[in-house]
């Protein structure tokens, strides 16, 4: 179970570094007002999201879970379908309006922030 824990988190770094680095290859085209959301954002998005959700789940099987660390994965997840929206709604979009890639960024930083921050 620990080989699947640990190869469930490999794959949620990987979704999150697709999903931060997809935003940060837009950052020069956002401030022409020319961004586009690379279909890599939203896939990753998704990977991190499952990724993430079958990690919490064994975690609740493997460890005694408190509710401290409940509340954080819930507050992560719900900030994730914030972003899963912003980049859904607005992936036809050509070019994507600069506020909503700043959200998304700013957005994903802070779940890395809460994901290392939160303790």
């Amino acid at each position: 179970m620990e080989i699947l824990k640990s190869i469930l988190l490999i794959l949620h770094f990987i979704g999150l570094a697709g999903l931060f680095g997809g935003w940060f290859l837009q950052v020069s085209k956002i401030a022409k007002g020319t961004a586009t959301i690379p279909s890599g954002m939203v896939h990753s998005g998704w990977l991190a999201g499952i990724s993430g959700i079958l990690m919490f789940g064994m975690n609740e099987m493997m460890y005694d879970v408190t509710m401290d660390i409940r509340i954080k994965l819930t507050v992560k997840l719900l900030v994730l379908v914030v972003i899963m929206v912003l980049l859904m709604a607005n992936r036809k979009k050509d070019p994507v309006p600069s506020g909503i890639m700043w959200s998304a960024g700013g957005l994903t930083l802070a779940n890395i922030a809460i994901a290392v921050l939160w303790q």
